[in-house]
């Protein structure tokens, strides 16, 4: 049914939604199949009856009405029939909206825009992987009690400056600067549905419930009756980060909607959004009720022309899709392409699967398995994650940087950014792409427990200095990594998310209170040296190309892995850097050190407590690698030894009497409980 409505119907103008003039609005609706329409405007979002009421005229499957004078300011819905019944409904292309959505506003989106905004220009990004992303959630940046932000919770909180902790350490957005990330995610700004924007008590959602796509979430204005301020501070927003060099990339859920029968999308026209299964019922790939048809062209359509408005109106620079499985592969193609044209170095990547089964054939899925299919966009690695620190919905499983055995070949894999690598022939099944650009490596996100907090119930006999320890070598691993290293928000100084009593953690925090979800900006003091050494990792990666390749023939040439290691330690060389003649990295989960020997004067640019792109100290001979850390040694062109690159480092003996005195309660084997990985494949 909705292919011959496709081929009848399917509309291409840029005009749908309500375009604004001072001397006009037009308005048009694609509703091929409804009976009637017609266009209600309301003096303010307050208002319960309309002013006016214009009947709508049909051509081509669009209903449209011009209303002439200036409208700005104006509220506006459709009424629209379907079997006799009226239904009122905003406009899914609205551009803003009222309080809790309900109706769009008309206005003018250029007079909102702050003083010098043509003129910002968004970081430069020449290839995925030169991007740190951190993932952030805006009411989670500010609204910490002890934190001395004005705007707490607000889009307007990213431009306040030169706030400290009580410790005086920098929060907020000098915070992101001085970490080095060079984008940041925000969890979904657009108007999502379960916050009620006019009850003043406090309200979380991470907004994985979408309302109103082209919408801003008014829960983040500081006027949500006032659907022009949501838009003044969110480009406040944008351009306070691109003002310090950072990106802003946008969380997008156009996979489902938080309703479904009387969704904006289902009474503009029924079920024709939604995929369906045979027997008309709704399909419910998402785990929340229904799953939007990528696939039809009028759907398509929207999300094209949704992502074109965010990324022209707000100047984004990328943007991050929930359930990418449950897009059509040519869906994901057009969007590229059309981006593309808009901004070359538009940043695509989103999550590789799906919630529940759909009827959407596997092939036509971006899945992280079908990631050769859309070489433009990179993937969540979820084994990456669950390799590192251990299965991510067992809260006592470990991995590697935990104690668990047998990783270090899974360690190799994904660390080669999930390309076949010839070291690595036996695992090349698990080799999903052949750019490492597409593999988004993280070991934490809003989802599930923080990586401290998996720490904490996989390792609680452990010591807090050993568990600082695990969390430090899970970070070297992100970003010592080929593909692009992501962190969530905090990361950097062991986020935590405890339930009252504090010796539970939660798994689920979408819509927990602020004591759960909140950034604790005090945290930053307690856990300083942590913050440093994730500063320092960013500016080792940033300054070294090659942690930062894109094919996987750039891979197997300048990655060697080291062979005859001892159990839990791997080691590898990289070659082809602008800086260093040879990088050489060596990981150890084990709770002793490792003897090594360096034929040649090394510099050590990462060691267990501390990272950065300065030399730390220099090393010839013999030296250790000491338990339950990361080690990064560089050597200058001009200071290479006439030996070969296997040569270049030898295992020496190990002892357990060199441990430093914070392996308190270290793991002893009998509790390692390793499984098959990598899971989730």
């Amino acid at each position: 049914m909705f292919e011959k409505i496709d081929e009848k119907y399917a509309y291409s103008g840029n005009d749908l939604g309500a375009v604004y003039t001072k001397e006009e609005t037009s308005f048009k609706v694609w509703a091929p199949l409804a009976a009637n329409a017609a266009v209600r405007l309301y003096h303010s979002c307050r208002h319960e009856k309309p002013f006016k009421e214009l009947v709508m005229t049909k051509e081509a499957g669009v209903w449209a009405q011009t209303v002439q004078g200036d409208l700005d300011g104006v509220y506006y819905t459709y009424v629209i029939t379907y079997d006799g019944i009226e239904q009122e409904v905003i406009d899914i292309y609205a551009k803003s909206a009222g309080a809790n959505g309900a109706m769009g506003l008309i206005f003018d989106p250029a007079a909102l825009n702050p003083e010098n905004w043509e003129n910002q220009t968004s970081p430069p990004l020449q290839k995925y992987t030169d991007a740190c992303i951190y993932e952030l959630h805006v009411r989670d940046f500010s609204i910490d009690q002890d934190a001395r932000f004005v705007n707490k919770g607000k889009f307007a909180a990213f431009t306040e400056k030169g706030l400290v902790n009580t410790a005086g350490d920098k929060i907020g957005i000098d915070h992101l600067k001085e970490l080095g990330i060079t984008h940041v995610q925000l969890l979904p700004v657009y108007d999502f549905h379960t916050v009620d924007e006019t009850d003043p008590k406090p309200q979380f959602n991470w907004g994985y419930d979408p309302m109103n796509f082209n919408c801003l979430e008014g829960s983040y204005s500081s006027d949500p009756f006032d659907g022009k301020t949501r838009v003044r501070e969110f480009k406040l927003l944008v351009q306070a980060l691109h003002n310090e060099g950072i990106g802003v990339i946008m969380d997008v859920v156009y996979n489902h909607t938080y309703s479904t029968a009387d969704s904006g999308f289902n009474l503009t026209f029924p079920k024709y959004y939604y995929r369906q299964w045979e027997g008309d019922s709704f399909a419910n790939g998402s785990g929340c009720g229904n799953e939007v048809a990528t696939e039809r062209a009028m759907v398509r359509k929207y999300i094209i022309d949704s992502l074109t408005h965010w990324m022209t109106e707000y100047k984004l620079d990328g943007f991050r899709f929930d359930l990418m499985g449950l897009y059509d592969i040519n869906t994901l193609r057009e969007i590229n392409r059309v981006l593309r044209e808009i901004n070359p170095q538009v940043m695509l990547y989103g999550e590789g699967w799906t919630g529940a089964d759909s009827p959407l054939p596997y092939e036509m899925r971006a899945m992280k398995l079908n990631a050769r299919n859309t070489p433009a966009y990179a993937y969540f690695s979820d084994d990456f994650r669950d390799t590192v620190k251990g299965n991510n919905f067992i809260n006592k499983e470990k991995g590697y940087v935990n104690g668990a055995e047998g990783r270090e070949h899974f360690i190799k894999e994904v660390m080669s950014g999930r390309v076949p690598h010839p070291q690595l022939q036996s695992l090349h099944k698990y080799a999903w792409t052949d750019h490492p650009y597409q593999t988004i490596n993280y070991v934490e996100v809003h989802d599930n427990l923080t990586l401290w907090n998996k720490l904490y119930y996989s390792n609680i006999v452990d010591s807090e200095a050993t568990r600082i320890r695990m969390h430090k070598l899970a970070g070297a691993i992100v970003f010592l990594s080929q593909g692009i290293p992501l962190l969530h928000a905090a990361q950097d100084f062991l986020r935590s998310k405890p339930l009252p009593g504090g010796a539970v953690f939660d798994h689920n925090s979408y819509k927990s209170p602020d004591a759960v979800n909140s950034i604790k900006w005090d945290r930053k003091a307690k856990y300083k040296a942590v913050f440093e050494y994730y500063k320092g990792l960013i500016e080792f990666r940033k300054a070294h190309s090659a942690l930062r390749m894109s094919e996987n023939a750039e891979v197997a040439e300048h990655l060697h892995y080291f062979d005859a290691l001892p159990k839990g330690v791997v080691g590898f060389s990289l070659t082809g850097d602008d800086s260093l003649e040879e990088i050489i990295v060596f990981l150890n989960n084990g709770i002793n050190p490792v003897g090594l020997h360096a034929f040649g004067e090394y510099s050590v640019y990462i060691d267990a407590q501390n990272a950065g792109n300065t030399p730390l100290y220099n090393i010839e001979g013999d030296y250790s690698l000491a338990p339950i850390s990361a080690m990064v040694l560089g050597r200058k062109r001009e200071e290479k030894p006439e030996v070969s690159e296997a040569e270049s480092v030898e295992v020496c003996e190990t002892s357990a009497d060199d441990a430093p005195s914070d392996m308190e309660n270290p793991v002893a084997e009998n509790q390692l409980n390793p499984t098959v990985y990598p899971p989730n494949m």
